[in-house]
């Protein structure tokens, strides 16, 4: 009896593969939360969804916005408060010493960004605000030593330590009228580790980079930096003129070949450094809790059109660079009517170049007489001593640095030690580069380090006082506030 052959098999259709459309670069976002927000744009794509449906699980939770009263009203789009802080719990011993990062952490914010994203989710702004920032806090309750505090000036990056993130996002909200939707924390752990994974990111500098703070010695040149000393780089605020501004450029033009890094070498295409790259992100980022699931991958849908001309990078603009404020220091203080224009533009939903006024020809500076040197007399303070026997060569040795520029006490003591022959210059090492200026203006002088002296230099006269020389600061930082596109901020 005939057989009828068995019918083959027939297989279920697949699914139909969806292309992954990945641009070679994307926005230059805030600093250290590339990697992050890169993540959630290629998961959103149909790579790695399920890491990060479990973002939930894997980022620690905080709840900056509890039971605030009173703030500005919602704009368009979403405002993002991301901050650096200078957690070191993970950080080991070794690169503690290798990466000048011992000591006690203040517990203040490294780097505060407001990063906008468009109602239309076509367009990053992201506006730094400088740690150094002249700051009024709300009234408020001390998170370590439960004292209810009313309004007072600080540093912007102090927040942090006295009230945690929701004293910081309060005090954002009262300076800019910027309602913050949303908030997101990393430290230098997950900094580190992000850096890494992507295996270094290159930078190029047209001038060399010495900080002796953090440790960063680059020549000029381009160069591949790894997690800490790309920490290094990030850090310093004393490799030039410019300081916390300068850093912030640094940063800036640090994120762009970040993002580069990680997008364009097909890091996060392969699942499995796609995972190690994840693993490093999320292990040390804090955020609210309304930042969840839903809205990453709504967000990442949504910036998957985005080029790297969308999106762009300024500073508050400042208006009064080393504004002392008693009981706190040297400060930034903001230029009001530039901020507010600034800030308006963010939450009306504009581009911020629309802030900027049209480029004004800059008069050549006046070359002031004097040798250059690394910090402005203006900025040292100095404490005089007579080291002799000589009456009134305190006072005369005081009035000669005032009259150069140096802001002395106006009050010499004389010294326990009276048989100096050579005027000393006694210095904490942190202040090294001040203790050099002021040797500058005192010809023959000895420079003798004194941990834990602190800010106050002390110069100890000796009879060998003659004169002090003129001397001058690097050129003045502008304090004009530029607006850069993410594609002008790469490497070339």
């Amino acid at each position: 009896m005939p057989t009828t052959p068995p019918r083959p098999r027939r297989r279920p259709p697949r699914p139909p593969v969806r292309p992954v459309r990945v641009r070679r670069k994307r926005p230059r976002w805030a600093m250290r939360a590339a990697t992050t927000l890169s993540v959630v744009v290629l998961a959103s794509a149909g790579i790695g969804h399920s890491v990060v449906t479990s973002l939930d699980a894997d980022i620690a939770r905080v709840d900056p916005f509890k039971d605030m009263k009173n703030r500005p009203r919602p704009g368009h789009g979403m405002n993002v408060l991301l901050v650096g802080t200078d957690a070191r719990d993970k950080i080991t011993e070794l690169e503690r010493r290798r990466y000048r990062l011992g000591g006690a952490p203040c517990h203040c914010t490294d780097t505060i960004m407001i990063v906008h994203i468009s109602e239309d989710r076509e367009r990053a702004s992201v506006v730094s605000l400088p740690r150094d920032s002249y700051a009024v806090t709300p009234p408020h309750t001390d998170q370590v030593t439960g004292k209810a505090h009313r309004g007072h000036p600080i540093k912007l990056n102090a927040a942090y330590a006295e009230g945690g993130p929701q004293l910081t996002v309060r005090t954002v909200e009262n300076m800019t009228h910027i309602k913050i939707d949303h908030y997101l924390e990393v430290d230098f752990t997950s900094f580190m580790k992000t850096v890494d994974v992507v295996g270094g990111v290159k930078v190029c500098t047209a001038q060399p980079l010495k900080d002796t703070y953090t440790g960063l010695n680059l020549p000029a040149g381009k160069h591949t930096l790894r997690g800490g000393t790309a920490l290094q780089f990030v850090r310093s605020r004393h490799a030039d003129a410019s300081s916390d501004l300068g850093r912030m450029k640094r940063q800036q033009r640090f994120l762009a070949s970040l993002v580069d890094q990680a997008t364009s070498s097909g890091i996060l295409l392969n699942p499995l450094k796609f995972r190690d790259v994840t693993r490093a992100v999320l292990g040390s980022v804090r955020a609210d809790r309304g930042f969840g699931t839903d809205e990453l991958l709504d967000l990442g849908r949504a910036m998957r059109t985005f080029s790297p001309a969308s999106s762009e990078f300024t500073t508050v603009p400042i208006g009064q660079l080393g504004f002392m404020a008693p009981g706190i220091g040297s400060t930034l203080k903001w230029d009001p009517a530039k901020a507010e224009r600034l800030f308006r533009a963010v939450r009306e939903d504009k581009p911020l170049a629309s802030t900027a006024p049209p480029p004004k020809p800059r008069p050549r500076p006046r070359q002031e007489p004097g040798q250059q040197v690394e910090v402005a007399p203006q900025q040292i303070v100095v404490q005089v001593e007579n080291g002799t026997s000589t009456v009134g060569l305190g006072r005369r040795v005081d009035a000669a640095l005032a009259a150069t520029g140096f802001r002395t006490t106006h009050r010499p003591v004389d010294s326990p030690h009276r048989a100096v022959l050579r005027t000393i210059v006694v210095y904490d090492p942190r202040w090294d580069r001040s203790a050099r200026s002021l040797a500058a203006a005192l010809p023959g002088s000895e420079l003798r380090a004194a941990p834990g002296l602190g800010r106050t230099l002390k110069v100890i006269a000796g009879t060998d006082f003659r004169q002090a020389r003129k001397v001058r600061g690097p050129q003045p930082v502008t304090t004009e506030s530029e607006v850069v596109r993410g594609n002008e901020v790469g490497c070339a």
